[in-house]
């Protein structure tokens, strides 16, 4: 049977479905509760049974010794509800909460989605998992102290693998090397999750979501993660192409549209023969529908033109400064 827990000190509450674990039960009430690696190994995911018992199922001695379950500690990755419950635990309310890790990583696979773009999904060790918010990005540590940042495409429910959309930049020596010669089963190292763009849930704003190109990455979390979690903001997305090869996920997008009342609105900026839809820079296609932006919330990703004039134009239509934010894609110099 379901149980409900309220967490302490902050007073959330949720439901457990029979045999779900907490941890996974409270991410899909939109709770953001620490974890690691999501198989009771870790311990990252440690809180204290204040009222009510649990099964605690697959946690390691290591993890969670037994004078540690005598008093009360649980690990809430593996833990289940044997009765309602009353949990004390450290709720992540921004990204700083989140521990950054240096984690490696393989790579599971490879699929060209475009000529110039490119979905790589990795792989963490057996019992790893990166825990973040969604449109938060990594950072791969390359030779020579290089490194390299991608948007998180995935949504955190969905975090067996990580997601990226790569985009070849001629002369980038490393979306070069994806493009060319990384092969699956490559071992990779990245920093993260890192920056401050993911989704402000306790708004209760509509939503205006920008992406240009394969910006469209941590956009796709973004609203992967906030219909996962049933918010009912209304939300519409515009995606900013040179021509319709760069709308790559074009389909999904239209899904979207038609499954969960998302608006969708895509903006070729040299349209190819036939095009019907929407022309010219994507952040002016925004500003046409919406002369009065001064009740939004604008999250924007993509070229650094694009979201420094998209900024400058939507805060000169009303838009609280405070209520922009942006994921800057910069690529570094050849």
């Amino acid at each position: 049977m379901a149980h409900q827990v309220t967490l302490q000190p902050s007073g959330h509450r949720f439901t457990v479905a029979d045999g779900a674990t907490i941890l996974d039960a409270a991410l899909d009430a939109g709770l953001h509760l620490p974890y690691g690696c999501k198989n009771g190994a870790c311990g990252a995911c440690k809180g204290k049974v204040l009222s009510g018992s649990v099964d605690h199922g697959a946690a390691m001695e290591s993890a969670l010794p037994q004078h540690e379950r005598d008093q009360g500690w649980a690990l809430f990755c593996c833990a289940k509800p044997l009765s309602d419950l009353t949990l004390e635990v450290k709720e992540i309310s921004a990204a700083r909460d989140i521990p950054v890790k240096l984690m490696p990583c393989r790579v599971e696979s490879l699929e060209r989605v475009a000529e110039d773009v490119m979905i790589l999904k990795l792989k963490l060790p057996a019992n790893e998992r990166l825990q973040f918010l969604a449109g938060q990005y990594i950072e791969f540590l390359l030779e020579g102290g290089k490194r390299r940042a991608f948007s998180l495409a995935n949504a955190p429910h969905d975090d067996p693998l990580l997601e990226l959309h790569v985009r070849r930049v001629p002369g980038g020596s490393f979306t070069e090397h994806v493009f060319t010669t990384m092969k699956l089963r490559d071992i990779l190292r990245f920093e993260g999750p890192l920056g401050s763009f993911y989704l402000r849930e306790e708004s209760d704003k509509p939503i205006l979501l920008v992406a240009g190109g394969t910006g469209f990455a941590p956009i796709k979390g973004l609203i992967e993660h906030a219909l996962h979690i049933g918010l009912k903001r209304p939300m519409e997305l515009y995606w900013g192409a040179r021509d319709r090869a760069g709308l790559y996920m074009n389909a999904l997008a239209e899904r979207w549209a038609a499954e969960h009342g998302l608006r969708y609105v895509p903006v070729l900026s040299e349209p190819d023969a036939g095009w019907s839809g929407r022309t010219g820079l994507v952040h002016e296609a925004v500003l046409a529908d919406h002369p009065d932006l001064s009740a939004y919330q604008a999250y924007v990703c993509g070229a650094p033109a694009m979201c420094e004039a998209a900024k400058r134009d939507f805060v000169a239509h009303g838009l609280p400064e405070e209520e922009f934010f942006a994921d800057v894609f910069s690529y570094a110099p050849k």
